[in-house]
């Protein structure tokens, strides 16, 4: 995979690794600015977290109509540059003790909306930066980014956070964007199809595009019903390892990294077991293996959890590198960037129903069972795909040429 990392996507793949680990620092400092520095309540906690969620539910049609007209390496530089100014807002406000609450909620808002800009138009860049036979290994490397990022940036986090104080860890992601900045200003962006006229911009093109293609509209319609079941999971490992299992703090810290490093190992192989298998398959192996980790959990015995979590984690990229190669490889041409954020918007507000669910259930049933409820959720996003032509698929189509319109 490291040899398709050349060119111009060499220089996308380096920023968005820098601001990727960045921002893996900032998910754990900033809540911890929070808990720490302003003594936020549990009310004001989950105000902070909904509204770093807010903007891919709210804006991600919008953000993919935006990114389609817009010359991406524009996007990318002043979305990195936004979220430079806003981060770098929170240790400055704090040494001049002027730090509070309010700000941190402006903060979490504007950096899911810059966030949101700034992953539409990378994962819609990526298909003009190489050639269509090397797609889906740049998408391996780019999944490789979110992976390394996930697994290495809360330990970085945890210890930045220790040396250097919770608001001031934050200057390491603020940091990271300026990378990200010159990386972007030296793509040379491919000339891109004139944008449509504004009359003629739907918001519901990308929506149209994945639920009416015989290939995506089983795929998300997979990945949507997968990816809320497998968020009912995040709210209750933890939960169900320390209070149900009295497992330490350490053995969730490793459940969590063989996790990571799992992922990070299956981006390394997803495109060949493709190559061997085919998309379609490797798609629904991916998603299967991922399922696996609620029986694991429920068994509560130790070595099964441990596999389970790899087996989770090497399925997320599994499933992960087929569905965005297929995705950007199907899309009309001039809709990659709305086709890329509806699927957002749909998986995001699967996620969201999915974690707001797992609360309820646990209460109502009880955690173990629950666990079982993710399982059979997530078998049944797979078992849609099984179902469809997605099932013999083994190679990429043909490019869609045409634009859907009105």
């Amino acid at each position: 995979m490291a040899w398709v990392v050349r060119g111009e996507f060499r220089k996308l793949w380096i920023g968005q690794l820098v601001s990727a680990s960045g921002s893996a620092v900032t998910r754990v400092a900033l809540p911890l600015v929070a808990v720490v520095t302003l003594q936020a309540s549990a009310l004001e906690m989950g105000v902070l977290s909904a509204l770093s969620i807010a903007p891919h539910l709210l804006f991600g049609l919008h953000a993919g109509v935006w990114v389609d007209r817009w010359p991406l390496r524009r996007v990318l530089i002043w979305t990195d540059l936004g979220a430079l100014v806003l981060l770098g807002s929170v240790p400055a406000a704090a040494a001049l003790g002027w730090l509070r609450i309010e700000q941190l909620y402006v903060v979490g808002v504007l950096t899911g909306l810059m966030a949101l800009l700034s992953d539409t138009a990378s994962q819609t860049m990526i298909p003009s930066l190489v050639p269509r036979e090397d797609l889906m290994r740049a998408n391996s490397a780019a999944l490789l980014n979110y992976n390394l990022a996930g697994t290495l940036g809360p330990s970085a986090a945890g210890l930045l956070v220790q040396v250097l104080t919770a608001p001031f860890a934050i200057l390491v992601d603020a940091a990271s964007y300026v990378v990200s900045i010159v990386s972007a200003c030296l793509i040379r962006e491919p000339e891109r199809p004139p944008a449509r006229p504004r009359s003629e911009v739907r918001l519901s093109a990308g929506l149209r595009v994945l639920f009416g293609h015989p290939m995506l509209r089983p795929l998300v319609l997979s990945a949507a019903i997968a990816a809320m079941a497998g968020a009912m999971l995040g709210p209750l490992v933890v939960l169900f390892l320390v209070r149900e299992l009295h497992q330490s703090a350490a053995f969730v810290g490793l459940n969590l990294t063989v996790f990571g490093a799992a992922a990070v190992a299956g981006t390394f192989v997803a495109t060949a077991w493709c190559n061997r298998v085919g998309i379609g398959r490797c798609y629904l192996s991916g998603v299967f293996l991922a399922a696996l980790n609620g029986v694991a959990l429920f068994t509560g015995v130790t070595p099964v959890i441990l596999l389970g979590s790899a087996c989770a984690g090497l399925g997320m990229s599994l499933f992960g590198v087929p569905q965005r190669t297929l995705r950007q490889a199907l899309a009309p041409e001039g809709l990659v960037g709305q086709v890329t954020s509806s699927w957002r918007t749909l998986v995001i507000g699967g996620q969201t129903v999915g974690a707001a669910t797992s609360g309820v259930l646990a209460t109502a049933f009880g955690i173990r069972p629950t666990l079982l409820i993710v399982t059979a959720g997530m078998l049944a996003g797979m078992l849609v795909a099984a179902l469809s032509p997605l099932r013999g698929l083994r190679d990429l189509p043909e490019v869609a040429r045409s634009v859907v319109r009105d």
